[in-house]
């Protein structure tokens, strides 16, 4: 199985990418790729570079993928929106479990990844069968919350993962 982490933060290595990586594990799943998009700069504002297409590539091959976001203004990066951009609208992300993951400052932007972030990826196709995920970035280590969702829908993930036929050839 492929799992994926699109790590929408300015910042390279950033808390939202460790937090990313922490939810696949938590979740059971292999050490994930990792798309740093501040590696892609300038590319992100056209069509056509090439270490984007690759990007999005590995994405559209992915079997699970964490779209993951610092929180800004209420909302997912526009680093990140820059990226989604990319994807055909409906086709984009078909045959990929898409998980919305949102880190923050304070508990008051906790509907952030559902309200912002989710229906753009059921938009380019995404399978968003699960809540998304949202965490403050002080303590998303040591939060409960993180057990309680993914005893709750790992077994989704893995029920959509096993049915999709990707996993076998990935």
């Amino acid at each position: 199985m492929r799992s994926v982490v699109v790590v929408g933060n300015p910042k390279p290595q950033s808390r939202t990418r460790a937090a990313a990586e922490n939810l696949l594990a938590q979740l059971g799943l292999p050490a994930p790729e990792v798309i740093e998009l501040s590696d892609l700069g300038p590319g992100l504002l056209g069509w056509g570079d090439p270490a984007v297409k690759e990007a999005v590539a590995l994405v559209q091959s992915a079997d699970v993928a964490v779209f993951a976001s610092p929180t800004f203004k209420a909302t997912y990066s526009g680093l990140l929106k820059l990226f989604l951009d990319q994807f055909a609208g409906g086709t984009g992300l078909a045959g990929v479990v898409a998980i919305p993951f949102m880190l923050g400052a304070a508990p008051n932007h906790a509907l952030a990844p559902d309200l912002t972030l989710k229906p753009v990826l059921v938009e380019i196709g995404g399978i968003c069968a699960t809540p998304g995920l949202y965490q403050l970035d002080s303590s998303f280590l040591e939060d409960p919350a993180l057990a309680a969702w993914t005893a709750r829908w790992a077994p989704v993930i893995t029920a959509l993962t096993d049915s999709s036929g990707r996993t076998s050839s990935s």
